[in-house]
């Protein structure tokens, strides 16, 4: 690989995790001002957490699929691998969640240095599964 094939491929790397943390912030938004709306018209909070929890992952699957993947076609094949991560992530971030939370202690603050710690083990998982399986990237 040359230098210039090299530092093009760094480029496509770069903008495609730009745009896979600005996807990533828009579906958190969508995550949680879905949960709150549904919560506060009085559905039940798991219920709208789960619901929640599915309209971001859609968000998710097809602006990650279209803008920074470019995968257009997407399909059957990646929307099942795409499920299948996310499944797996899930169970991840909870878990890593868990640990942080034993771990840590109890102090001001411990609940939401779980939660970085968490999404930041799940969003790197997630991008470089997207990259390397769901979506195959080209650069």
């Amino acid at each position: 690989m040359t230098s210039v094939e090299a530092g093009a491929r760094n480029n496509g790397l770069m903008a495609q995790l730009i745009r896979f943390v600005l996807v990533g912030g828009l579906s958190a938004v969508v995550d949680y001002g879905t949960y709150q709306l549904f919560y506060n018209i009085g559905i039940w909070a798991d219920v709208a957490k789960g619901m929640s929890f599915i309209l971001g992952t859609t968000t998710a699957y097809l602006l990650n699929r279209r803008w920074t993947f470019n995968n257009a076609t997407g399909g059957r094949a990646s929307a099942a691998k795409f499920v299948a991560l996310y499944t797996v992530t899930f169970f991840v971030n909870v878990g890593v969640n868990a640990l942080m939370l034993r771990l840590l202690g109890d102090f001001p603050g411990h609940l939401s240095v779980a939660w970085v710690i968490a999404q930041a083990v799940a969003t790197a998982i997630n991008f470089v599964m997207l990259r390397t399986v769901v979506f195959r990237a080209s650069a």
